[in-house]
């Protein structure tokens, strides 16, 4: 498994959207399996879980997410990053387990706009990784919504200053919980 080959799949995926259902588990072969998938507009996030290396896997399974731009019809990758795996990472979780319905593991930021000539003036692509309980069906984001995987994990981007507030939908559309992805994550939270 090399990175050009995650590469590939990520922009697979970009075209063709997710597997439906969400894949449970390791193909023959593959390293990585993608777990969510996130486009707003011209800007997209893309995470997988890998499995570990070494012998029988003695190195944890990891959470990576890939930030993406759109120019001319085609999906350029601006970087990304991850970190350690929750254990059993395929094992949905209830909220009581997560310390809430939406548990918020992970969060990133790329320049969309390195080659501009002057220092100031960035503009940024975020993204943030969420464990989402049982029972919430989708996740809402002002007017988007994503509906949730088997899995429970879900990915989300923005290019706004101001993160958005993640809204926990249960099965009837009722607001279960909300969180500020604005606000800073915690030492509980990392």
């Amino acid at each position: 498994m090399s990175d050009d080959e995650v590469h590939a799949e990520a922009r697979r995926l970009l075209r063709e959207g997710m597997p439906s259902p969400a894949p449970s588990g390791f193909e023959d072969g593959r390293d990585y399996l993608p777990l969510s998938l996130d486009v707003d507009g011209d800007i997209a996030v893309v995470t997988f879980l890998r499995r570990g290396g070494g012998a029988e896997h003695a190195v944890p399974a990891f959470i990576e997410g890939w930030t993406f731009h759109q120019r001319d019809g085609e999906w350029l990758e601006l970087g990304g990053g991850g970190g350690s795996a929750p254990s059993e990472p395929l094992t949905r979780r209830t909220a009581a387990e997560l310390g809430g319905h939406l548990q918020r593991y992970g969060t990133g930021r790329t320049v969309r706009n390195a080659n501009r000539l002057l220092p100031w003036g960035a503009k940024w692509v975020s993204q943030a990784r969420l464990r989402v309980a049982a029972g919430v069906t989708q996740v809402r984001l002002g007017a988007r919504t994503l509906d949730v995987p088997g899995h429970g994990h879900v990915v989300v981007v923005w290019a706004a200053r101001r993160a958005p507030v993640a809204q926990a939908l249960g099965e009837d559309g009722s607001i279960l919980s909300t969180l500020d992805l604005e606000r800073p994550m915690t030492y509980a939270e990392a």
